[in-house]
């Protein structure tokens, strides 16, 4: 079966193209090319453990998550994140192109990389990661999670179990994901000597924290887009004399 191909690339003034070529498995949704030599320190499990970590009972010894950024990590530890970049992606139906800052583009890349590398409190994100859409916008994010959620408590109750027509358990989800930002950019603090990728993980976590405190709201302004399925449809009837 053929793997789904996703392809990042970056241009940075005066340095070689950086390409991230992403391989994911249709049956898992998980990188099929991830590193498994010569991993750094800063990968091991026991290094900056999240305190929710589920792995750390098991024979694991290494994080999937970290190890998931260990080629972005390496690429981009010297990159200041407000250099300008030339970002490319590719995927099987689109091609993006955007100038922007090196710290927007790789937190793109990130999400992606931390959605499909294995790690237990991402697997919820493997839904958006197989409809990726590069540098979407916090309002388009929003939709697509919510969307995301809601979609999977359709399939839950389908299936008789417990689903809630809600978003305290998405709620929940970007909690658990904001812990694991906060011990993430602990990790990669070690590895680096400048902040795009530190900065890519603030950026991505921003948007972790505020998520459930701006869903109600946010959700109304996109409520008139609703409307034709929020009225009545009207009902013509006609008579004969």
């Amino acid at each position: 079966m053929e793997t789904i191909d996703i392809k990042y690339s970056f241009g940075l003034k005066g340095r070689p193209y950086e390409f991230f070529d992403l391989q994911l498995s249709p049956e898992t949704l998980e990188q099929v090319n991830l590193p498994s030599k010569d991993l750094p320190e800063w990968t091991r499990l026991d290094f900056h453990t999240c305190p929710h970590c589920s792995l750390v009972d098991t024979e694991a010894r290494f994080c999937p998550a970290a190890v998931s950024l260990v080629d972005l990590v390496t690429s981009f530890g010297e990159v200041v994140s407000y250099e300008q970049i030339d970002l490319q992606v590719v995927t099987a139906n689109r091609k993006v192109y955007e100038r922007t800052s090196a710290q927007k583009g790789i937190s793109s890349l990130l999400g992606l990389l931390l959605s499909t590398s294995g790690c237990p409190h991402m697997a919820c994100f493997k839904p958006m990661a197989r409809f990726h859409l590069p540098l979407s916008s916090p309002l388009e994010t929003m939709f697509r999670a919510s969307g995301m959620y809601l979609l999977a408590q359709y399939f839950k109750k389908n299936d008789g179990q417990e689903s809630e027509l809600g978003f305290e358990g998405l709620t929940k989800i970007y909690e658990k994901l904001h812990l694991l930002n906060i011990y993430l950019a602990k990790r990669i603090k070690s590895a680096i000597s400048n902040d795009s990728s530190i900065n890519a993980v603030i950026i991505l976590d921003v948007f972790t924290q505020t998520m459930p405190n701006v869903i109600k709201d946010q959700l109304e302004m996109i409520r008139p887009l609703f409307k034709s399925y929020l009225s009545e449809p009207s009902v013509s009837i006609n008579k004969k004399d």
